[in-house]
Parts: structure tokens; C-alpha cells; sequence
């Protein structure tokens, strides 16, 4: 997991340690005015990755009326263009959590789990705040502060097999000899 801030002084820096297409999604996030962005899921181009982005216009939630979940397929940029505050809250994908919900072989690529006990980061968002979240990082994203507020919640995802090519035959690969 990573995060920072769009118009933190080291954004540079921090943006150029990343793998391209990371770097490349992190700068569309600080080029774009995503305020006044439709909102909606788009197909993007990105560094000639194609990504996806979702302009989400939403409302933050206590914590536990929120699902944590876990994307296996693509890495989530999440973005606070407006509004706000809010928590993103992480943890470790251990093996140990329950699965309410598999939804990794649609569209969506989400998998939810049921709560638990479990020791939980929390990162404030403010505009400008961005969260990248790994297929290993558990997450609750739009976690009210105080009290629910209104957000705009930006959301590209960057393919795991542009960064990690041997991602996606690793598993086509598990896949077929049944593991």
C-alpha cells in the first residue's frame, strides 16, 4: 500500500519510485480536473495501459456499516477530489477472514469479506489525498470521520499484470492444474 497527497512538495519523487503505470495514474490524478469530470466508469489509456476509471460522487459512512474488500485482478488508486474529510481504513489480507461476498470473476473484481476483529489502519483523506491499494491490502474505503459527508471519490484501476506480468499466468497457470 501506498499513499500521499497530489500537491504534497515530493510528489515527484514519490511518483517516479513507483512501477510506470502507477506513476502514470497518480499524475492523470493531479493533470485532470476530476471535479468537474461526468461522473460514471470510463475506459482510460494511460502510458498505453488501459485502466479504468470510476468518478464517484458518495457519501461517507460509519465504519461499521462499511463491507472491507479486496480487488485480485486490478490495483485501486483511490482519490479524494472533493469533499470530505474521510478515513481510508486498511489491514492485511491474512487468509483468516470469511468471504461474504465473491465477485472476482465479474466486472467488478471484488471480493467482500464479513467483519472482524482485527487491528485496522486508518489514513485521512483530504482533497488531494490519494491511497493505492494492493491485491494483499484489505480495505473499507469512504469511512466517515465524524459524521457522513458528502465526497467526490475518484477510483482508477490499474491492471495487477501491467506491473506484475507474471501475475495473471501465475494463476491462468494454478487454474488449470487445479491448485
Amino acid at each position: 500500500m501506498v499513499f500521499g497527497n497530489i500537491y504534497s512538495p515530493f510528489f515527484e519523487e514519490q511518483a517516479s519510485l513507483l512501477p510506470p503505470p502507477l506513476s502514470a495514474a497518480l499524475r492523470y490524478l493531479r493533470e485532470t480536473d476530476l471535479m468537474a469530470h461526468a461522473p460514471g466508469h470510463f475506459e482510460l489509456l494511460l502510458s498505453g495501459i488501459p485502466m479504468i476509471l470510476q468518478v464517484l460522487d458518495l457519501h461517507t459512512a460509519p465504519r461499521e456499516t462499511l463491507r472491507p474488500e479486496v480487488h485480485r485482478k486490478y490495483i485501486d488508486v483511490q482519490f479524494l477530489a472533493g469533499g470530505g474529510p474521510e478515513y481510508a481504513v486498511f489491514y492485511h489480507d491474512d487468509g483468516k477472514s470469511v468471504v461474504s461476498e465473491d465477485l472476482l470473476d465479474t466486472p467488478r473484481d471484488i471480493l467482500f469479506y464479513e467483519q472482524r476483529e482485527v487491528l485496522e489502519g486508518r489514513i485521512p483523506m483530504e482533497p488531494g489525498s490519494y491511497a493505492v491499494f494492493l491485491p494483499w491490502d484489505i480495505h473499507i474505503p469512504t469511512v466517515a470521520v465524524s459524521s457522513p459527508v458528502p465526497i467526490r471519490k475518484i477510483v482508477l484501476k490499474v491492471p495487477m499484470d501491467s506491473i506484475f506480468p507474471l501475475y495473471s499466468r501465475k494463476g491462468r497457470e494454478a487454474e488449470k492444474s487445479g491448485a
